[in-house]
């Protein structure tokens, strides 16, 4: 394999979500190096992401009482800005310019993992959507202090029931284990002792805000990971971010999302020098430029909608104008994933998980269903006596297999079967 076309094969797919027709073969062209510093480098505005208007979200209020005339709007009103934020983001994954920060929010999204099924209320999913953003690429102990505030976090896991007669010890194990340390890093004297330091907090929940009541509040001195001291919000997040364990466990993370859910992540692997500051985008730029993105063992399977939103931007579409919301969130929700509907607070699976018989029948339904509102220009503008072969630059695919090949072959004289076959292929599928 030509690994010069995988590493920027998987810039494009690992770092963003796929090329726009024409950019994997301009890439190629610029060569490794530059395209790389291309995705690494924020720039000051993203045209493409400006364009999308956010949602008009608001607070809704307390939920009315059964059998009174304003239950009907107050749940037209809720399922209608639900679905505005999920559209509102896919749009801003297939229309944004630099796709890294959009690909990050993505990866906090997963790794903070906060659900609008147990919320209900969309306004601060909402919100806890534009925090993440924010930070993506920033400070993690910025991130973490804002998360521990987030009204959205709090309530989904019971935050705003702990109380110092009875701490909850939910928030701060999952604190520990799934956000900031990592699996064994702790014990449970320390989940007790986390707990009583997040004792007080209390959230609005249709509108998200996050309240401190002192009267609710533990203030006694607690022994955590080896140290006494009466610890808030922030201070926690300076002590637990500062561990050693925590540039292991987001190292962890990056490997487990961005190179491979299979293979163990090595001590070599730069990311966690990278993030001895705790800088995001120093542990990013790290892995970007490991040794491991040339590696061809490290493949990835790609999340249903990092399939969808790389398949719009090769088809052209803009999700929130394709034929029917409801069907397209539908189709979202039987591949199993649906933005701001994490099925746990450990986020969704990875790798093999999404490889099933009953998803790749509906990934070729829903492939097909895309297809059919595009007019494939990128497509029937490639020769037909070169389509093959270079389908793969218009997908951002390193090659094509044999086998798959000879499938796009027997489909020259189709261009929508053509495309389903592209679209639908292990190639496509599993990012190389």
């Amino acid at each position: 394999m030509n690994i010069k076309r995988l590493e920027t094969s998987r810039l494009f797919h690992r770092f963003a979500f796929g090329p726009r027709p024409g950019e994997y073969a301009q890439a190629i062209k610029d060569g490794v190096g530059p395209t790389r510093t291309k995705f690494l480098t924020v720039p000051a505005v993203d045209f493409g992401a400006s364009t999308i208007k956010d949602p008009e979200i608001t607070d809704l209020g307390k939920r009315p009482a059964p059998n009174t005339p304003e239950v009907v709007p107050f749940a037209i009103a809720m399922r209608y800005q639900s679905e505005q934020i999920v559209l509102w983001w896919l749009d801003r994954m297939a229309l944004s310019d630099h796709g890294l920060s959009e690909r990050m929010t993505w990866f906090w999204h997963g790794h903070w993992a906060t659900s609008l099924q147990k919320l209900n209320y969309p306004l601060p999913m909402f919100n806890q959507n534009k925090t993440l953003r924010a930070n993506s690429l920033g400070s993690f102990n910025t991130m973490t202090k804002a998360i521990l505030n987030d009204g959205a976090l709090q309530f989904w896991l019971d935050g705003q029931d702990s109380t110092v007669k009875a701490p909850n010890e939910n928030l701060g194990r999952e604190l520990m284990e799934l956000f900031v340390l990592g699996v064994n890093r702790y014990s449970e004297d320390d989940v007790k002792a986390i707990a009583r330091v997040l004792t007080g907090y209390q959230v609005d929940r249709s509108s998200g805000a996050v309240t401190i009541n002192q009267k609710r509040r533990d203030t006694n001195p607690v022994s955590l990971l080896g140290q006494t001291a009466i610890f808030t919000g922030d201070s926690l997040s300076d002590f637990l971010v500062a561990r050693d364990d925590c540039a292991t466990f987001i190292a962890e993370r990056l490997w487990y999302r961005f190179i491979s859910s299979n293979e163990v992540m090595p001590a070599s692997f730069s990311a966690k020098a990278g993030f001895s500051n705790r800088t995001i985008a120093s542990a990013v730029v790290a892995m970007a430029n490991d040794p491991v993105m040339s590696n061809e063992k490290y493949a990835m399977v790609k999340s249903p909608v990092e399939w969808f939103i790389a398949a719009c931007r090769a088809l052209e579409l803009v999700p929130s104008q394709l034929k029917t919301s409801g069907q397209l969130i539908n189709y979202l929700d039987k591949l199993g994933q649906v933005p701001f509907s994490p099925p746990n607070v450990g986020g969704w699976p990875a790798g093999e998980a999404w490889l099933s018989s009953a998803t790749a029948q509906y990934r070729i339904t829903f492939a097909a269903w895309l297809i059919k509102q595009s007019n494939l220009n990128a497509l029937t503008s490639i020769p037909v006596e070169s389509r093959v072969l270079n389908s793969a630059d218009w997908l951002g695919l390193p090659e094509w297999s044999a086998r798959t090949q000879s499938a796009l072959r027997s489909s020259l004289g189709d261009p929508e079967q053509f495309a389903l076959l592209a679209l639908c292929s292990p190639e496509y599928i599993v990012s190389a």
